[in-house]
């Protein structure tokens, strides 16, 4: 989720802590509990510092390992203990466990967006995505926002954010419908299937759709609960060339290629050199594919050039990336 929303669940679960009696019964811990909730609820995106370095390390790295079973332990000591220096009154097992809880939600509700985590390292690598939520929805941001004012205006604030959390169980529950819907329209659409990867937008009926077939990549939408597709791409294997090699050896492909699950490939030659393209498939926005990684090799002795990989909405802004040298 987006830094507001995860400051908003924060509150939220520290307003709910108050109905555990050693919180709630104490103003001193109260405080350093709901303290604790919010810095848990940041603490895993502290990686995004990672983009200040490059987009390669930081499309490799963020939600990785900041979203791992050990980091999510390891913030749920370090925050209780940087507390306790200013609150040794506190119940340190009851801090603890409330910090735990801020930085589990934390990664659990990252799970469920498109772009997901490294969530269950160190056992396994593998992104964990959903795709169930936008990175920012406005439900779920605006939800916390009015269940906010409530408890400013008098509300109970345990109950109040108790009662929200179970309204947005039950939209979790309803988005989860409506996701598994579309993927029965695809499969009665689209025969021989092997993946199918759906990332909802900011507005509620519609999502975008990349599928992977035997043959083909299929790219589209589902607005209103009507499946359109829109691109359709024959899927061409990676050839082995010594282009396609010395491309892959790149920081910013190679980054590309750990993140990207449904991408395809162009080689281009000109007069000295080769330009390498990968296309992420799932994110197609008024008609163009924004997330790309592109090196151009020499064409004499196949060293890199430039390379770039991220977010562009133009070729003209792209080619300004690879003039300045973006590697």
């Amino acid at each position: 989720m987006d830094t507001g929303t995860h400051v908003v669940m924060g509150v939220a679960l520290g307003g709910i802590a108050t109905l555990d009696p050693v919180v709630g019964t104490d103003p001193s811990m109260a405080q350093a509990v709901m303290i604790a909730a919010i810095a848990g609820s940041q603490a895993p995106d502290i990686d995004t510092i990672l983009k200040l370095k490059n987009n390669a390390v930081y499309i490799r790295h963020h939600r990785g390992f900041t979203h791992s079973i050990p980091a999510v332990l390891a913030w749920s000591l370090m925050i209780p203990g940087i507390l306790f220096l200013f609150y040794p009154e506190a119940n340190l097992l009851h801090l603890w466990l409330w910090t735990l809880a801020a930085v589990a939600l934390h990664v659990f509700v990252d799970i469920f967006n498109a772009y997901g985590t490294q969530a269950v390292r160190p056992f396994s690598k593998k992104w964990v995505a959903l795709g169930l939520i936008n990175t920012f929805d406005p439900f779920i941001f605006t939800s916390h926002l009015v269940a906010i004012a409530a408890w400013l205006a008098g509300a109970h604030q345990g109950y109040t954010f108790l009662a929200l959390y179970i309204v947005l169980a039950g939209y979790y529950l309803l988005r989860l419908l409506m996701q598994r819907r579309i993927k029965r329209s695809l499969h009665a659409k689209i025969d021989d299937i092997e993946e199918i990867i759906i990332s909802p937008t900011m507005k509620f009926r519609q999502w975008r759709i990349a599928v992977k077939t035997k043959s083909a990549f299929h790219v589209g939408r589902s607005i209103e609960g009507n499946v359109v597709i829109i691109d359709t791409f024959n899927r061409v294997p990676m050839p082995e060339s010594t282009v396609m090699k010395a491309a892959k050896q790149d920081k910013n492909i190679s980054a590309f290629l750990s993140f990207s699950p449904v991408y395809r490939w162009e080689i281009d030659t000109y007069k000295d050199h080769y330009e390498v393209r990968f296309i992420d498939l799932r994110y197609r926005s008024k008609g163009h594919y924004p997330f790309v990684a592109i090196a151009h090799i020499e064409r004499d002795n196949l060293d890199l050039i430039t390379s770039y990989t991220g977010w562009i909405f133009s070729e003209e802004k792209l080619q300004k990336k690879l003039k300045l040298g973006s590697v």
